[in-house]
């Protein structure tokens, strides 16, 4: 009986439908940095949009950013780097944190010459938590090849007390050789690859080199589609692959075409209405980095050591390098030496340990891309949405603080830290636990080219007694120390369709196991209050207990409720 209501008003449908638009055009402008990434930033103005007396819909828009990863041998030795030998392929040595989201450290927006959202660091955390919480299994199977998605599997990390085949001291989640676990009372690691770094690996990595199959008895891809032609597509590939030799660097490069959706990148653009004559300025800062290391070749396997990177602003690292161990994709491309490893915007190779190697190649696609729909309203459609042209936009902000090396080790540190002075229009708070740098990390995890850090917490950093303070009221009745619950009347549906109440309708990706090992995510929504109360100003400290073992910093993201009022016809804002 319950399906008899959906064919009766399926049978009762009439087949046409009014076209509410009579054209939609799709239109791509260039930012204003002409090819010039080399200062980390770039700008984006939309004068062409705001000028074309049409309405433009920015919660469609999205960003194509060209990526230029490049690997190689630090200098010419007579030790091979050969990425173009198939035994010694690095096909699979390089990748990509979650989400193309990692490249952009913070941004600014400006509407009509004001500022609308904060300078936030460390946005893309926060980000990528929102597509953690919001997106379903649906959403990853048909948009992650394009935002460069598909969530890091929880259970598949390791920790390293010394530096070892999956990189250096501290946590590892690179692993990419699909196989499957071996239970056994000394092989407890629940799954051995991660394969959500494998999934985006096979996003980016095309290569006409490689067999359909298996190697000498199927075609290789170049029978069907050779990189000159990828690349004249802009399809994501490897654009290069030089052997090296006793006077010239061996070098691997892959282009990525790095589509991020603008309500993806601030609640701003998700909220805004089609409107006509806007002008935007958007202000990206990019985390360009660059990542040096020594590889040591042994019995098939590969370790690290003496690992280094630079970040532009300090911020995440957003390339990864596959594990050394046997059969993964570190462990092939690799014989014992240093090598060095980049991560750029753009087509050309800006990393000064790189710029001078004449062995590197240029990408396929030289600027940032703004491709934004553009409507043209049916009359009697554009003066009803005309009635009342004032919209006000009603969009989320965030403000980020971070307690570096504050919480001790031992697995009983207490903490209570003081996160603001005063936020109006309060809605929720994130706290994300990341080991420290020091005993715990050679690096910070966010940093760490073996890490998932950034697109998840560090592994086990568990808080008990947790709770938010909002001007002297706990946000949670009873201090919370359990995970079940926690995960259950807090984290569950936060952000999802329905937040869970409704069974086969709901969203998000994060399960109880993943909370519990590898998604620390301490959110608390405290949007609740009487209307006369979300005006004032209030302060909001964070208490708990730190289990974690190993000594824990936490970075803070605080979302508040902001608003502007627009004018659709003239994009004025009233």
């Amino acid at each position: 009986m319950s399906g008899d209501q959906l064919v009766y008003n399926i049978a009762s449908e009439n087949e046409t439908t009014p076209s509410i638009f009579t054209r939609k055009e799709w239109i791509s402008i260039l930012d204003i940095q002409n090819g010039n990434y080399a200062g980390a930033n770039a700008v984006i103005d939309t004068s062409q949009i705001s000028n074309s007396n049409k309405y433009a819909n920015y919660r469609e828009a999205y960003l194509t950013i060209p990526l230029l990863m490049t690997l190689t041998s630090k200098t010419a030795t007579a030790t091979v780097f050969a990425p173009n030998t198939p035994a010694t392929t690095a096909d699979y040595a390089l990748g990509l944190k979650n989400s193309f989201l990692h490249i952009i450290h913070s941004l600014q927006i400006e509407y009509n010459g004001t500022s609308v959202c904060q300078i936030v660091p460390y946005s893309s955390i926060w980000n990528c938590f929102k597509l953690m919480t919001t997106l379903s299994w649906n959403d990853v199977i048909t948009q992650g090849a394009s935002i460069g998605f598909y969530p890091d599997t929880a259970t598949s990390f390791t920790y390293n007390t010394v530096d070892n085949v999956n990189g250096s001291i501290g946590t590892s989640n690179n692993l990419n050789a699909g196989n499957f676990s071996t239970v056994t009372a000394v092989d407890n690691s629940y799954t051995n690859y991660n394969e959500g770094f494998l999934k985006r690996q096979q996003y980016i990595n095309f290569d006409e080199d490689g067999y359909t199959g298996a190697a000498g008895t199927q075609s290789q891809f170049k029978v069907l589609l050779t990189q000159t032609n990828a690349k004249l597509a802009y399809k994501s590939c490897i654009i290069n692959k030089v052997n090296g030799g006793s006077s010239l660097s061996g070098s691997f490069q892959i282009q990525v075409m790095a589509n991020i959706m603008l309500k993806h990148l601030h609640s701003f653009f998700d909220k805004l209405p089609i409107l006509k004559g806007a002008f935007m300025r958007i202000t990206l800062n990019l985390n360009h980095t660059g990542v040096g290391f020594t590889a040591t070749t042994s019995a098939g396997a590969c370790s690290f050591s003496s690992v280094s990177v630079t970040t532009a602003y300090g911020g995440v690292n957003p390339m990864m390098i596959a594990a050394g161990t046997a059969t993964n994709g570190g462990a092939a491309p690799f014989v014992t030496g240093d090598y060095y490893a980049s991560i750029c915007v753009g087509q050309k190779v800006l990393d000064s340990t790189h710029s001078s190697f004449t062995n590197n190649k240029t990408g396929q696609l030289p600027n940032i891309l703004l491709t934004v729909p553009l409507y043209s309203f049916n009359p009697i459609f554009e003066s009803a949405y005309l009635s009342n042209p004032v919209k006000t936009v009603m969009y989320d902000d965030i403000y980020n603080y971070n307690y570096v090396n504050s919480i001790s080790s031992g697995g009983t540190s207490s903490f209570n830290f003081l996160v603001t002075n005063g936020i109006s229009n309060l809605k929720s708070v994130l706290v994300i636990p990341f080991h420290s740098k020091g005993t715990a990390s050679t690096l910070l995890p966010i940093q760490s080219p073996f890490d998932t850090a950034g697109a998840t917490s560090s592994p086990l950093c568990l808080l008990s007694n947790f709770n938010v303070v909002v001007s002297g009221s706990n946000a949670i009745y009873n201090n919370d120390n359990r995970t079940y619950s926690f995960f259950l009347n807090q984290l569950a549906g936060c952000n999802a369709i329905n937040a869970t109440e409704t069974d086969g309708i709901t969203s998000s990706l994060i399960t109880q196991l993943d909370f519990e090992t590898l998604y620390n995510y301490y959110y608390v929504d405290i949007s609740r209050s009487l209307p006369i109360e979300k005006d004032v100003p209030k302060s909001i400290s964070i208490i708990g207990t730190s289990l974690n073992q190993l000594a824990v910093d936490l970075y803070v993201f605080v979302c508040f409720s902001n608003q502007i009022n627009v004018d659709v016809l003239t994009g004025a804002r009233v």
